[in-house]
């Protein structure tokens, strides 16, 4: 064969693999672009599921509870009520002995207020005076999504189907992990892949300078609610740099009740505190 022949061969084999592998290059390229796609849409149909479980048809709660607080050697056994209403107030009734309302939380869309009953004391401030809650985002709204056990993005009222492209997920098993990030705040949220249902919800604050701060909340069980399945057992672990306080909730007798007054009215008779020191005071009850 002449050499000529021969270059022209080797030319046309070079061609047609050149040829070849930009074929199977953007076969490649599409396949993964392809999963990608189908990888976006598992996790949206996730997201909305996940936001599906709202509990959002539920106006009221009310609850018998049980409330344990843990803060290093000392620990505090009341039991009480909790009544809240949608997008309205949050509150726990504490009670000594059985009988005697010894405290009482609070949580309005304005202000926190703690009260102690016992030695007539009391703080109202709204949620910016309280050094975790303002650092951490956390305003109403998202501690009703931690008491009811939902998804949140601080500073709206609610997540709705637009607001779901701000999560990211991470799936690939029974549980899934969902992530938020604002600023030097991260919200994590572990939810089950199959029922949507979260099982647990976490803030962290990242501090460099006096430490980090995080909130861990977790939903231990569940009972019948409207319907639905209502978390019965929540217990809430706050990791401050220089203390951690553990709080376990056990709501029994589960409800919707109305009828009752959404505000409290504080007496004259009380005198106002700083948080630390009715905090102490709650502690020796």
């Amino acid at each position: 064969m002449k050499l000529s022949s021969i270059t022209k061969l080797a030319a046309l084999a070079v061609t047609l693999s050149l040829a070849s592998c930009g074929t199977h290059k953007k076969a490649t390229e599409t396949e993964e672009k392809k999963t990608e796609v189908k990888n976006l849409e598992v996790q949206s149909d996730f997201l909305k599921r996940v936001n599906g479980t709202a509990y959002d048809k539920t106006k009221a709660v009310s609850s018998k509870l049980k409330f344990t607080v843990e803060m290093g050697a000392q620990k505090l056994r009341l039991t009480g009520n909790l009544r809240m209403m949608r997008d309205d107030v949050i509150r726990l009734q504490l009670m000594a002995f059985g009988f005697v309302e010894a405290g009482r939380l609070e949580f309005t869309k304005d202000y926190v207020l703690i009260m102690d009953r016992i030695n007539k004391q009391y703080l109202q401030v709204p949620y910016k005076y309280v050094d975790f809650l303002r650092n951490s985002g956390i305003d109403f709204y998202t501690l009703q999504a931690l008491f009811w056990d939902e998804l949140f993005i601080p500073g709206n009222t609610q997540v709705d189907q637009d607001a779901l492209s701000n999560f990211t997920t991470n799936m690939g098993g029974d549980e899934a992990i969902i992530y938020l990030e604002q600023g030097k705040i991260n919200y994590s949220w572990l939810a089950n892949e199959k029922t949507g249902r979260i099982k647990m919800t976490n803030i962290m604050y990242r501090d460099p300078v006096n430490g980090n701060a995080q909130l861990n909340w977790d939903y231990d069980g569940y009972s019948p609610l409207n319907g639905s399945l209502f978390p019965d057992n929540m217990i809430v672990t706050l990791t401050l740099p220089q203390k951690e306080v553990k709080v376990e909730i056990k709501l029994t007798y589960l409800g919707s009740d109305y009828n009752w007054e959404p505000r409290t009215t504080v007496s004259d008779k009380y005198r106002k505190v700083e948080i630390d020191e009715i905090l102490r005071r709650f502690m020796n009850l």
